[in-house]
């Protein structure tokens, strides 16, 4: 099978590339954390495009159970149509609703099965899985048959860290953690997206961007996607190195700092660092 080396949109680190590969040799679902905006979802994306794959995607809330990433039964609209004498209600499979894992199971070819920010469900939501991840399979009651997967999807799991995940889950994943890229990853990250940006632009929007992760008790640090949105900002407003070489936080703030910083507390945090004269940001 074709291995995974990254896409002309999407930077992965070599040991990225590992990960990835070595989940798909082993048939494990990979299991990736690192800061929110450092690309785990898309990463997913760009590993369908890259292997030609289709994908399914489950994004899961707060509310959501491991039964809907299966299927789920509709009795409410068998009864209506019960009511109203419909001869469908006779076949109970006009009510099952599949899930995105019954729908990667069913795939004619091998599939990339998405299951994004698992943390933000019930504790209980990984355990609720592991057969199904394992084995591969689960059964249909209302059916009375089993589902078993016809090409065994590639499965990747993003997880925010909101919540521990339990033991057995993790013993069957292959974990990676995305570090936050360094300097000349994320130039080559920037370079993705704005080709023509000029060097001397991005050397400055660089030290804003990374002057602002190093203070110490931000609450909130800017993410690879932001930083994008904001080069994108300054594209925009045809701002200059000079533009930024005059940030100081005191006399004036970043031009579209609201793509960097996120609430009230970090830019207050960093004004008052300036105004005590602390050194933590190194430009300044």
């Amino acid at each position: 099978m074709q291995e995974f080396k990254g896409t002309e949109n999407y930077i992965a680190t070599e040991e990225l590339q590992i990960a990835v590969n070595a989940a798909i040799a082993l048939e494990k679902p990979l299991l990736i954390k690192g800061e929110p905006g450092t690309g785990k979802t898309l990463l997913a994306f760009e590993i369908a495009k890259a292997l030609g794959k289709d994908i399914h995607t489950w994004h899961v809330k707060s509310t959501t159970t491991a039964q809907q990433g299966l299927y789920e039964y509709d009795a409410v609209a068998r009864l209506r149509d019960s009511q109203f004498g419909d001869d469908k209600t006779k076949d109970i499979s006009h009510y099952i609703i599949k899930g995105k894992m019954w729908q990667a199971f069913e795939s004619e070819e091998k599939s990339v099965l998405l299951i994004d920010e698992i943390d933000k469900a019930d504790i209980e939501f990984p355990n609720d899985l592991l057969l199904e991840l394992d084995k591969m399979e689960f059964y249909c009651y209302e059916l009375q048959k089993t589902i078993k997967a016809k090409n065994r999807p590639i499965v990747i799991i993003t997880s925010n860290n909101e919540k521990e995940l339990p033991d057995a889950f993790l013993r069957r994943c292959f974990f990676h953690f995305i570090r936050f890229p360094e300097r000349q990853t994320m130039i080559d990250i920037v370079k993705v997206h704005f080709p023509t940006i000029e060097d001397d632009l991005m050397e400055e929007a660089m030290k804003v961007f990374y002057g602002i992760r190093e203070i110490h008790g931000i609450k909130k640090k800017p993410s690879t996607s932001e930083l994008i949105d904001w080069i994108r900002l300054l594209k925009l407003g045809k701002n200059t190195k000079e533009d930024l070489e005059k940030i100081d936080f005191v006399a004036a703030q970043p031009p579209y700092y609201g793509s960097l910083l996120k609430n009230e507390q970090d830019f207050e945090h960093i004004l008052k660092a300036k105004r005590a004269g602390q050194n933590t940001f190194r430009r300044f």
